[in-house]
């Protein structure tokens, strides 16, 4: 059975009549669920186109039977596919932003290990390294200079505990030994004077001198000792503190200029790379094919001229000895392909067997451009190492859903459907008999029969072109369609 739209003159499959009597576990048929409101139409328009060149039944010619017979019946569904590989190696954009492609190879084209496959713009590219590498070179000179100022701030701790303090504290220590000495010779002094002073040698004045001496000796001997806590508990700990924390803002300062050259290096490196991947060159030998997307995708064309971004696949290398069919299955019959049903594949010079391998779980958004038809991707696995097979071929694929051995068949064209189900007329000894029909799966010519026939029966081809009971059923489905159609 073919999924494609039939002409004028092959007749309609006949969905099968859904008898109350017979059990619900009796077989379904495919094709059953095809009746939509549009095929109704199409089907009542085929009807009355008929039924108006026949006004009257034309005489009924033999050569218009068909004797029944048992024998065996092929269920397929012939669809066109695409030839793709399973396997593809993809070669990508890898310069950010948008890149305008300048030269790219032609899609089919045989190439070689180190051959050049597509060329983009680097006018920008270079000017980003000569930017690149005036702010690496800025960057350096700033990390060195940092690092100037770090080991001249850590120098500066070890210059102010081993130099200038150890330096201030021997100067005080010094005018402390200094004030111990005035104080204790001006005690001897007073000593002296107040012995004299009992001698009468000496004036009440001139001990008052001595001992206001004494006193301010005394004095400036506590100012010195005062003078080396405060170095050691405080002046010691404040320039360290902030000598330690110039050191710390020299060091924080140094790995920021390091970052800093880091991350403009990076920004160099990465600038010369992507330089380098403006000319893209094939890895191996292959043929380099362009990616095809889908029709509701809005994907760019990959042409000279055009504007390609990071992480688009701008060409592909496929493995031709690993090579797959996509084919579109209709939405009625999705359910009937299952993973292992064999496939044969028609090309132009050879013919394949295949067999499915996936079907998707999703359906092709469907559009104008697929006529509105839903259709699922479905893959069709193929034998390995054929030769003459390349991407993008058209193939002609009929997948074999169903076989059936030694059943009773009858034509499509011997078949219409009635208000009773669906009825054929046989040409008997007594005369035409309408016989009421059970009907199983089909394929495009013929229906597999459960019951309503026998083989031998010689039934009619076309009745509408002949019986005129034949005639009236149809206008009575017609008129049932209308008032139907009228309820919309």
């Amino acid at each position: 059975m073919s999924s494609d739209t039939h002409s004028e003159t092959q007749p309609l499959p006949v969905p099968q009549y859904s008898n109350p009597d017979l059990p619900d576990s009796q077989p379904r048929t495919w094709w059953k669920s095809l009746v939509t409101l549009g095929v109704v139409v199409a089907v009542i328009g085929s009807a009355a186109a008929i039924i108006s060149r026949a006004n009257s039944p034309r005489a009924f010619d033999p050569a218009q039977t068909h004797t029944i017979t048992r024998g065996d019946l092929l269920v397929t569904v012939t669809e066109q596919g695409t030839l793709e590989s399973s396997n593809n190696t993809e070669i990508k954009c890898k310069v950010r932003g948008n890149n305008t492609l300048i030269w790219v190879i032609e899609s089919g084209t045989e190439v070689k290990a180190g051959d050049e496959l597509f060329r983009l713009e680097t006018l920008l590219i270079d000017d980003q390294i000569s930017e690149r590498t005036k702010y690496a070179h800025l960057a350096h000179s700033a990390v060195a200079r940092s690092q100037a100022n770090v080991t001249r701030a850590k120098l500066a701790i070890s210059e102010y505990l081993e130099g200038q303090f150890v330096s201030s504290l021997a100067t005080l220590q010094k005018d402390l030994a200094i004030a111990e000495s005035k104080l204790l010779s001006s005690k001897y002094i007073l000593g002296y004077t107040k012995m004299m002073s009992k001698s009468g040698y000496k004036s009440e004045l001139e001990v008052e001198e001595k001992e206001f001496a004494v006193a301010q000796a005394d004095l400036n001997l506590k100012i010195a000792e005062t003078k080396i806590d405060v170095l050691k508990k405080f002046t010691k700990e404040e320039e360290l503190a902030t000598l330690r924390g110039d050191f710390a803002v020299s060091k924080a300062e140094h790995e920021a200029n390091k970052e800093k050259e880091y991350a403009d290096k990076e920004r160099l490196n990465r600038a010369k790379e992507e330089l380098e991947f403006c000319t893209v060159k094939a890895d191996r030998a292959g043929i380099v094919i362009y990616p095809t997307g889908e029709q509701w995708e809005n994907a760019p064309e990959i042409e000279e001229g055009a504007t390609v971004h990071k992480d688009q696949v701008l060409l592909l290398m496929p493995d031709l000895t690993q090579m797959q069919v996509k084919v579109g299955m209709h939405e009625s019959i999705v359910d009937r392909i299952q993973p292992g049903i064999t496939a044969i594949v028609t090309l132009p010079n050879q013919t394949l067997e295949g067999s499915i391998s996936s079907v998707a779980e999703v359906a092709q958004p469907a559009g104008w451009w697929t006529g509105n038809i839903v259709k699922y991707d479905t893959m069709i696995e193929l034998p390995s190492m054929v030769e003459g097979l390349k991407p993008g071929m058209s193939v002609e694929v009929e997948v074999i859903m169903a076989r059936y051995e030694n059943v009773i068949k009858i034509p499509t064209a011997a078949v219409i459907e009635t208000n009773q189900g669906y009825a054929c007329w046989v040409e008997t000894k007594q005369g035409t008999q309408r016989r009421t029909l059970q009907l199983g799966d089909s394929s495009d010519m013929f229906i597999v029969v459960e019951s309503g026939v026998i083989e031998g029966d010689q039934v009619i081809l076309d009745p509408l072109a002949y019986i005129e009971e034949a005639q009236i059923e149809a206008a009575e489905i017609l008129e049932n369609t209308k008032l139907k159609m009228s309820d919309f």
